[in-house]
């Protein structure tokens, strides 16, 4: 009896055992963290190495795990060739966090739980799957790391038509001292690179692609797919950026000041963009701006500059949330485009201040355009036309702006010639027909 007794006993601190060893290994599969101290000159800095769970389970809790552990003073570890599966948005909060990103970020493409589920956006009434809030952050993806946010069920359910719920897959909000390089953004549903509340940033070698794999040919269903934004922005250092998508490679939006952009490749899409501006009443003022060394292959204008209207005008479109917009006011000032190779696109340049108006709204911009300088254009254009057109505003008329050594033709050899309307007498130089 007593033998039976302590046999019995052995088997179940043995099965104790096991089921603690088993339960041990599940628990360590599920976090996926690993966590130990690095020596950095001198003092330990905290490293939490992220290692995706695999067969599509959220990666998300052991991301946010790696955040909160090694925040203040660590480093966040996403080891190369591996993919974390995001189907849930992130919000982490940080400071002074180094990452390490050598993996890929996939976004799930459960299209209504994104509609639900993402961070709702005021801004045109869109949406953000991964949200960036903190300060002093270095981001390096080494060339190999980045994002792919999981946007081509979005393009084909959408035809071409962008729909609301569509998430941006990289918002910065609310940042400040921000390095980020060697990075891609593919796929985006939405905006792939996006500064809303941001100061101190610098960017180098960013890459973001969009491409459609269900779209006729020739038809754009990847729209709405900017490349780099920046609102509410102040000075910000994008050097080196490709993109290849179907609306803005780089849209200056409201509240940008001291921006500074190098050596920029745009196949496809809309152009380089500043604006929209003005769409809300409040101001919207976009000041000392550079943008050098760019070639914009395939795109429909090497520059533009889109401003709102300046009354409240009736919206049927969801990015206005249906409610008249515009009369939004400001200055556009200080804007220097130089260095631009416009082979390939079919406009050089388009300034208009009249968008979400119409007919009876022309010349209300309640936006001062003023010192903006075009310099060293050069190229063959994809169109028989070679219009520069210019529409400004009665209110407050466009003035100071020079063009200085423009050598563009079409393809029928027509040299750049200007249409410019509502602009101050003389105040648009260098430029034929105005």
């Amino acid at each position: 009896m007593v033998s039976f007794l302590v046999i019995l006993l052995m088997v179940l601190v043995v099965s104790r055992s096991c089921t603690a060893v088993a339960q041990e290994s599940v628990d360590h599969f599920k976090e996926r963290v690993q966590y130990y101290s690095e020596d950095f000159h001198g003092h330990k800095r905290p490293r939490c190495t992220v290692l995706p769970r695999g067969d599509r389970e959220s990666d998300v809790p052991n991301i946010l795990k790696a955040f909160k552990r090694c925040n203040n003073g660590g480093t966040v570890y996403f080891p190369e060739n591996n993919i974390y599966w995001i189907p849930e948005p992130l919000n982490p909060i940080i400071h002074d966090v180094k990452i390490i990103w050598r993996g890929q970020w996939k976004f799930s493409e459960d299209l209504p739980y994104w509609r639900a589920a993402a961070y709702p956006i005021a801004f045109q009434n869109h949406a953000a799957s991964f949200i960036l809030t903190g300060s002093k952050i270095t981001i390096n993806g080494y060339g190999v790391g980045g994002i792919d946010g999981g946007g081509d069920s979005w393009y084909t359910a959408d035809k071409g038509k962008s729909t609301v719920g569509r998430p941006m897959p990289f918002l910065f909000w609310n940042v400040t001292y921000v390095h980020v390089q060697d990075f891609y953004v593919n796929q985006p549903a939405l905006w792939s690179v996006n500064i809303m509340n941001g100061t101190n940033m610098f960017f180098k070698n960013i890459s973001t692609s969009a491409i459609s794999s269900e779209a006729p040919s020739g038809v754009n269903w990847v729209q709405n797919t900017d490349g780099f934004n920046t609102m509410d922005a102040r000075n910000i250092t994008l050097d080196g950026f490709h993109y290849l998508g179907g609306d803005d490679c780089i849209a200056i939006k409201p509240r940008s000041y001291d921006i500074f952009i190098n050596n920029v490749t745009c196949n496809s899409g809309n152009g380089i963009a500043i604006g929209s501006v003005a769409q809300y009443l409040e101001d919207n003022s976009v000041e000392n701006v550079i943008i050098q060394n760019a070639k914009v292959p395939g795109t429909v204008y090497g520059v533009y500059i889109k401003i709102w209207t300046g009354v409240l005008v009736p919206q049927t479109n969801y990015e206005s949330c249906c409610e008249p917009r515009g009369g939004g006011w400001g200055n556009v000032r200080n804007l220097t485009f130089a260095n631009i190779d416009v082979t390939g696109a079919k406009r050089a340049l388009w300034v208009g201040q009249n968008n979400g108006g119409n007919t009876s709204t022309i010349g209300t911009s309640k936006m001062q355009i003023s010192e903006i300088y075009f310099t060293n254009f050069t190229g063959v254009l994809n169109s028989k036309t070679n219009a520069a057109d210019f529409t400004c505003s009665n209110v407050y008329p466009c003035y100071d702006i020079f063009f200085t050594n423009t050598i563009v033709v079409s393809t029928t050899g027509a040299t750049l010639k200007g249409s410019c309307a509502m602009a101050a007498p003389g105040g648009i130089h260098g430029l034929s027909g105005c």
